[in-house]
Protein backbone atom coordinates (compact mmCIF):
# COMPACT_ATOMS: atom_id res chain seq x y z
CA UNK A 1 0.00 0.00 0.00
CA UNK A 2 1.21 3.67 -0.74
CA UNK A 3 0.42 5.99 1.86
CA UNK A 4 0.80 9.50 2.16
CA UNK A 5 0.88 12.25 5.15
CA UNK A 6 0.51 15.79 3.90
CA UNK A 7 -0.97 18.67 6.09
CA UNK A 8 0.51 22.30 6.92
CA UNK A 9 4.01 23.25 7.85
CA UNK A 10 3.81 22.42 11.57
CA UNK A 11 0.82 20.66 12.01
CA UNK A 12 2.91 17.60 13.07
CA UNK A 13 2.57 15.34 9.47
CA UNK A 14 6.35 13.92 10.38
CA UNK A 15 5.24 13.10 13.80
CA UNK A 16 2.08 11.12 12.35
CA UNK A 17 4.30 9.51 9.98
CA UNK A 18 6.43 8.42 11.57
CA UNK A 19 4.28 7.19 14.77
CA UNK A 20 2.57 5.32 11.36
CA UNK A 21 5.71 3.79 9.96
CA UNK A 22 6.65 2.73 13.93
CA UNK A 23 2.96 0.84 14.10
CA UNK A 24 3.61 -0.88 11.05
CA UNK A 25 6.89 -2.02 11.81
CA UNK A 26 5.96 -3.61 15.59
CA UNK A 27 3.82 -5.46 13.24
CA UNK A 28 6.54 -7.00 11.41
CA UNK A 29 5.06 -5.68 8.31
CA UNK A 30 7.77 -4.77 5.30
CA UNK A 31 7.62 -0.34 5.48
CA UNK A 32 9.36 1.71 3.35
CA UNK A 33 9.65 5.08 4.41
CA UNK A 34 10.27 8.44 2.16
CA UNK A 35 11.03 11.65 3.39
CA UNK A 36 10.06 13.79 0.65
CA UNK A 37 9.48 17.34 2.71
CA UNK A 38 11.56 20.12 1.63
CA UNK A 39 12.46 19.89 5.45
CA UNK A 40 13.96 16.78 5.78
CA UNK A 41 12.94 15.54 9.48
CA UNK A 42 11.58 12.03 8.73
CA UNK A 43 14.80 10.51 10.38
CA UNK A 44 14.86 12.69 13.22
CA UNK A 45 11.58 11.49 14.30
CA UNK A 46 12.46 7.41 13.44
CA UNK A 47 15.24 8.06 16.47
CA UNK A 48 18.16 8.82 14.28
CA UNK A 49 20.92 11.30 15.60
CA UNK A 50 21.94 14.50 13.42
CA UNK A 51 25.16 12.99 12.18
CA UNK A 52 23.10 9.76 10.76
CA UNK A 53 19.97 11.57 9.33
CA UNK A 54 22.43 13.79 7.72
CA UNK A 55 24.62 11.46 5.91
CA UNK A 56 21.33 9.48 4.39
CA UNK A 57 21.75 9.26 0.65
CA UNK A 58 20.34 11.78 -1.56
CA UNK A 59 18.00 10.14 -3.93
CA UNK A 60 18.06 13.11 -6.35
CA UNK A 61 22.15 12.49 -6.67
CA UNK A 62 21.26 8.89 -7.77
CA UNK A 63 18.68 9.99 -10.09
CA UNK A 64 20.47 8.51 -13.03
CA UNK A 65 20.96 5.25 -11.97
CA UNK A 66 17.76 4.96 -11.01
CA UNK A 67 16.76 6.02 -14.71
CA UNK A 68 18.70 3.59 -16.02
CA UNK A 69 17.86 0.79 -13.78
CA UNK A 70 13.83 1.35 -14.14
CA UNK A 71 14.48 2.11 -17.75
CA UNK A 72 15.52 -1.48 -18.56
CA UNK A 73 15.29 -2.85 -22.37
CA UNK A 74 12.30 -0.96 -22.64
CA UNK A 75 12.61 0.37 -26.71
CA UNK A 76 10.27 3.32 -26.22
CA UNK A 77 12.73 5.19 -24.44
CA UNK A 78 16.36 5.92 -26.30
CA UNK A 79 18.01 6.84 -23.56
CA UNK A 80 18.15 8.34 -19.87
CA UNK A 81 18.36 11.46 -21.06
CA UNK A 82 14.80 11.09 -21.73
CA UNK A 83 13.55 10.10 -19.17
CA UNK A 84 11.45 12.46 -16.42
CA UNK A 85 9.74 12.37 -13.43
CA UNK A 86 6.38 10.96 -14.84
CA UNK A 87 7.75 8.52 -17.54
CA UNK A 88 5.73 5.36 -16.97
CA UNK A 89 6.85 1.95 -17.35
CA UNK A 90 5.53 -0.32 -20.37
CA UNK A 91 7.28 -3.47 -22.06
CA UNK A 92 10.99 -3.98 -21.02
CA UNK A 93 10.64 -1.92 -17.87
CA UNK A 94 12.24 -2.93 -14.38
CA UNK A 95 9.57 -2.51 -11.81
CA UNK A 96 10.25 -2.14 -8.07
CA UNK A 97 8.69 -4.90 -5.12
CA UNK A 98 9.11 -3.39 -1.13
CA UNK A 99 10.49 -6.67 -0.34
CA UNK A 100 13.40 -7.52 -2.83
CA UNK A 101 17.08 -6.23 -2.89
CA UNK A 102 18.09 -3.76 -6.30
CA UNK A 103 20.42 -1.20 -6.96
CA UNK A 104 18.07 1.84 -6.14
CA UNK A 105 17.75 0.56 -2.51
CA UNK A 106 21.36 -0.38 -2.62
CA UNK A 107 22.31 3.45 -3.33
CA UNK A 108 19.21 4.99 -1.90
CA UNK A 109 17.99 3.03 1.27
CA UNK A 110 19.60 2.61 4.61
CA UNK A 111 18.47 0.33 6.91
CA UNK A 112 16.62 1.76 10.70
CA UNK A 113 15.80 -0.44 13.01
CA UNK A 114 12.85 0.44 15.27
CA UNK A 115 12.47 -1.73 18.96
CA UNK A 116 14.46 -4.44 17.17
CA UNK A 117 12.18 -4.12 13.85
CA UNK A 118 13.89 -2.92 10.32
CA UNK A 119 12.34 -0.71 8.33
CA UNK A 120 14.05 0.73 5.09
CA UNK A 121 14.35 4.67 4.90
CA UNK A 122 14.71 7.08 1.77
CA UNK A 123 15.02 11.23 1.37
CA UNK A 124 14.71 13.19 -1.29
CA UNK A 125 17.63 15.04 0.09
CA UNK A 126 17.75 18.83 1.42
CA UNK A 127 18.56 21.64 -0.65
CA UNK A 128 22.34 22.28 -1.47
CA UNK A 129 24.15 25.48 -1.44
CA UNK A 130 24.35 25.28 -5.74
CA UNK A 131 20.20 24.51 -5.87
CA UNK A 132 19.86 27.98 -3.94
CA UNK A 133 17.47 30.62 -6.33
CA UNK A 134 18.00 28.05 -9.46
CA UNK A 135 16.16 24.93 -8.23
CA UNK A 136 13.12 23.67 -7.67
CA UNK A 137 11.91 21.61 -4.90
CA UNK A 138 10.34 19.25 -7.50
CA UNK A 139 13.76 18.24 -8.96
CA UNK A 140 14.56 16.77 -5.43
CA UNK A 141 10.98 14.71 -5.48
CA UNK A 142 11.14 13.61 -9.15
CA UNK A 143 12.94 10.68 -8.16
CA UNK A 144 10.39 9.51 -5.74
CA UNK A 145 7.56 9.92 -8.07
CA UNK A 146 9.45 7.96 -10.84
CA UNK A 147 9.79 5.34 -8.37
CA UNK A 148 6.23 4.88 -7.37
CA UNK A 149 5.37 4.94 -10.79
CA UNK A 150 7.31 2.03 -11.61
CA UNK A 151 6.09 0.07 -8.11
CA UNK A 152 4.09 -3.23 -7.69
CA UNK A 153 3.21 -3.34 -3.97
CA UNK A 154 0.85 -5.70 -2.47
CA UNK A 155 -1.58 -5.89 0.71
CA UNK A 156 -0.07 -5.53 4.04
CA UNK A 157 3.21 -4.13 2.53
CA UNK A 158 3.70 -0.26 3.05
CA UNK A 159 5.40 2.78 1.31
CA UNK A 160 4.85 5.59 3.44
CA UNK A 161 5.71 9.17 1.93
CA UNK A 162 5.73 12.39 4.28
CA UNK A 163 5.05 14.69 1.97
CA UNK A 164 6.36 18.15 1.44
CA UNK A 165 4.38 20.74 3.21
CA UNK A 166 0.64 22.70 2.08
CA UNK A 167 -0.65 22.02 -1.39
CA UNK A 168 2.74 21.83 -3.11
CA UNK A 169 2.36 18.29 -4.26
CA UNK A 170 -0.20 19.16 -6.62
CA UNK A 171 2.72 20.43 -9.04
CA UNK A 172 3.31 17.09 -10.07
CA UNK A 173 0.98 13.94 -10.54
CA UNK A 174 2.53 12.76 -7.12
CA UNK A 175 -0.52 13.17 -5.40
CA UNK A 176 -2.52 10.29 -7.16
CA UNK A 177 -0.02 8.29 -6.42
CA UNK A 178 -1.25 6.87 -3.08
CA UNK A 179 -4.01 4.56 -2.11
CA UNK A 180 -4.60 6.88 0.76
CA UNK A 181 -3.58 10.23 2.12
CA UNK A 182 -4.10 11.40 5.57
CA UNK A 183 -3.99 15.32 6.30
CA UNK A 184 -3.00 15.77 9.50
CA UNK A 185 -4.98 19.01 10.52
CA UNK A 186 -4.28 21.28 13.60
CA UNK A 187 -8.15 22.50 14.96
CA UNK A 188 -7.75 26.08 14.07
CA UNK A 189 -8.55 28.24 10.10
CA UNK A 190 -5.34 27.43 8.95
CA UNK A 191 -4.74 23.91 10.01
CA UNK A 192 -7.96 23.18 7.85
CA UNK A 193 -7.37 25.60 4.52
CA UNK A 194 -5.08 23.23 3.27
CA UNK A 195 -7.85 20.42 3.89
CA UNK A 196 -10.16 22.78 1.62
CA UNK A 197 -7.44 23.08 -1.13
CA UNK A 198 -6.57 19.06 -1.31
CA UNK A 199 -10.18 18.24 -1.43
CA UNK A 200 -10.80 20.53 -4.14
CA UNK A 201 -7.69 19.51 -6.48
CA UNK A 202 -8.19 16.32 -5.88
CA UNK A 203 -11.70 16.46 -6.57
CA UNK A 204 -11.53 15.02 -9.79
CA UNK A 205 -8.98 12.12 -9.43
CA UNK A 206 -10.39 9.69 -7.13
CA UNK A 207 -8.07 10.49 -4.19
CA UNK A 208 -9.12 8.59 -0.96
CA UNK A 209 -8.23 11.41 1.58
CA UNK A 210 -9.03 11.27 5.51
CA UNK A 211 -8.33 13.95 7.85
CA UNK A 212 -6.34 13.29 11.18
CA UNK A 213 -6.95 16.03 13.69
CA UNK A 214 -3.67 16.33 15.65
CA UNK A 215 -3.39 18.92 19.02
CA UNK A 216 -6.91 18.39 19.76
CA UNK A 217 -7.09 19.39 23.20
CA UNK A 218 -10.97 19.74 24.38
CA UNK A 219 -14.31 19.09 23.00
CA UNK A 220 -14.33 22.37 21.08
CA UNK A 221 -11.23 21.93 18.71
CA UNK A 222 -13.13 18.22 18.43
CA UNK A 223 -16.41 19.87 17.15
CA UNK A 224 -14.17 22.99 15.21
CA UNK A 225 -13.02 19.97 13.24
CA UNK A 226 -15.88 17.81 12.77
CA UNK A 227 -18.04 21.07 11.28
CA UNK A 228 -14.95 21.64 8.99
CA UNK A 229 -14.23 18.80 7.73
CA UNK A 230 -17.32 16.38 7.96
CA UNK A 231 -17.06 12.89 7.40
CA UNK A 232 -13.22 13.14 6.21
CA UNK A 233 -12.39 13.18 9.50
CA UNK A 234 -11.38 10.34 10.62
CA UNK A 235 -9.51 9.83 13.96
CA UNK A 236 -7.76 12.92 16.44
CA UNK A 237 -4.72 12.75 18.52
CA UNK A 238 -3.75 14.62 21.27
CA UNK A 239 -0.82 15.56 23.77
CA UNK A 240 1.60 12.82 23.82
CA UNK A 241 3.84 12.45 26.57
CA UNK A 242 5.99 9.44 24.66
CA UNK A 243 5.91 11.77 21.43
CA UNK A 244 7.67 14.93 23.74
CA UNK A 245 10.26 12.21 24.90
CA UNK A 246 11.10 11.37 21.79
CA UNK A 247 11.86 15.02 20.59
CA UNK A 248 14.01 15.60 23.30
CA UNK A 249 15.91 12.36 22.41
CA UNK A 250 14.87 10.58 25.20
CA UNK A 251 13.38 7.16 23.34
CA UNK A 252 11.10 4.74 25.08
CA UNK A 253 10.17 1.94 24.04
CA UNK A 254 6.94 1.95 21.14
CA UNK A 255 4.88 0.13 23.55
CA UNK A 256 4.51 2.48 25.98
CA UNK A 257 2.96 5.10 23.18
CA UNK A 258 -0.69 5.77 25.33
CA UNK A 259 -3.27 3.72 24.42
CA UNK A 260 -5.70 6.68 23.03
CA UNK A 261 -2.46 7.22 20.36
CA UNK A 262 -2.04 3.64 19.73
CA UNK A 263 -5.36 2.92 19.11
CA UNK A 264 -5.52 6.54 16.59
CA UNK A 265 -2.71 4.24 14.83
CA UNK A 266 -4.51 1.32 14.42
CA UNK A 267 -7.44 3.43 12.89
CA UNK A 268 -4.87 4.54 10.41
CA UNK A 269 -3.99 1.45 9.94
CA UNK A 270 -7.40 -0.23 9.24
CA UNK A 271 -8.40 2.76 7.04
CA UNK A 272 -5.32 2.00 4.99
CA UNK A 273 -6.25 -1.89 4.51
CA UNK A 274 -9.69 -1.02 3.82
CA UNK A 275 -8.16 0.85 0.64
CA UNK A 276 -7.32 -2.30 -0.96
CA UNK A 277 -10.35 -3.30 -2.15
CA UNK A 278 -10.70 0.35 -4.22
CA UNK A 279 -7.44 -0.17 -5.94
CA UNK A 280 -7.86 0.23 -9.50
CA UNK A 281 -4.52 -0.26 -11.54
CA UNK A 282 -6.47 0.75 -15.09
CA UNK A 283 -7.44 3.99 -13.60
CA UNK A 284 -4.01 4.09 -11.63
CA UNK A 285 -2.11 3.75 -14.97
CA UNK A 286 -4.08 5.81 -16.79
CA UNK A 287 -3.75 8.61 -14.69
CA UNK A 288 0.49 8.08 -15.03
CA UNK A 289 0.35 8.65 -18.83
CA UNK A 290 -2.08 11.82 -17.96
CA UNK A 291 0.20 13.53 -16.32
CA UNK A 292 3.19 12.54 -18.41
CA UNK A 293 1.50 13.82 -21.56
CA UNK A 294 0.65 16.87 -20.02
CA UNK A 295 4.35 17.29 -18.57
CA UNK A 296 5.64 16.21 -22.40
CA UNK A 297 3.63 18.92 -24.44
CA UNK A 298 4.16 21.85 -21.45
CA UNK A 299 8.18 21.66 -20.94
CA UNK A 300 9.36 18.12 -21.48
CA UNK A 301 9.57 17.61 -24.84
CA UNK A 302 11.42 21.13 -25.41
CA UNK A 303 13.72 20.02 -22.55
CA UNK A 304 15.09 16.55 -23.98
CA UNK A 305 14.10 17.53 -28.21
CA UNK A 306 12.47 14.16 -28.01
CA UNK A 307 8.29 13.64 -28.52
CA UNK A 308 8.24 12.16 -24.93
CA UNK A 309 4.26 11.22 -25.92
CA UNK A 310 6.30 7.93 -27.82
CA UNK A 311 7.56 6.94 -24.22
CA UNK A 312 3.63 5.82 -23.58
CA UNK A 313 3.20 2.09 -24.16
CA UNK A 314 -0.59 1.63 -24.75
CA UNK A 315 -1.64 -1.84 -24.22
CA UNK A 316 0.81 -1.93 -20.59
CA UNK A 317 -1.17 -1.84 -17.24
CA UNK A 318 0.39 -1.70 -14.18
CA UNK A 319 -0.47 -4.09 -11.57
CA UNK A 320 0.54 -6.52 -8.51
CA UNK A 321 0.68 -9.04 -10.76
CA UNK A 322 3.42 -8.17 -13.00
CA UNK A 323 6.96 -9.67 -11.84
CA UNK A 324 9.24 -6.97 -10.43
CA UNK A 325 12.55 -6.32 -11.06
CA UNK A 326 13.44 -8.09 -14.85
CA UNK A 327 12.32 -6.48 -18.36
CA UNK A 328 8.94 -7.66 -18.45
CA UNK A 329 7.91 -9.98 -21.84
CA UNK A 330 5.62 -8.26 -24.23
CA UNK A 331 1.83 -8.73 -24.12
CA UNK A 332 -0.43 -8.95 -26.81
CA UNK A 333 -1.99 -5.59 -28.08
CA UNK A 334 -5.96 -5.92 -27.70
CA UNK A 335 -7.73 -6.36 -30.71
CA UNK A 336 -10.82 -4.61 -31.53
CA UNK A 337 -13.79 -7.36 -30.53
Amino acid sequence: MKIAFVGKGGSGKTTLSSLFIRHLADRRLPVVAVDADINQHLGAALGLDDEEAAALPAMGAHLPLIKEYLRGSNPRIASVDTMIKTTPPGEGSRLLRLQEDNPVYDACARTVTLDGNAIRLLATGPFTESDLGVACYHSKTGAVELCLNHLVDGREEFMVVDMTAGSDSFASGMFTRFDMTFLVAEPTRKGVSVYRQYKEYARDFGVSLKVVGNKVQSEDDLDFLRDEVGDDLLVTVGHSDWVRAMEKGRARPFAELEEPNSRALRTLHEAADAAYEQRDWERYTRQMVHFHLRNAESWANARTGADLAAQVDPSFVLSEDLQAGVPQPARPTPQPA
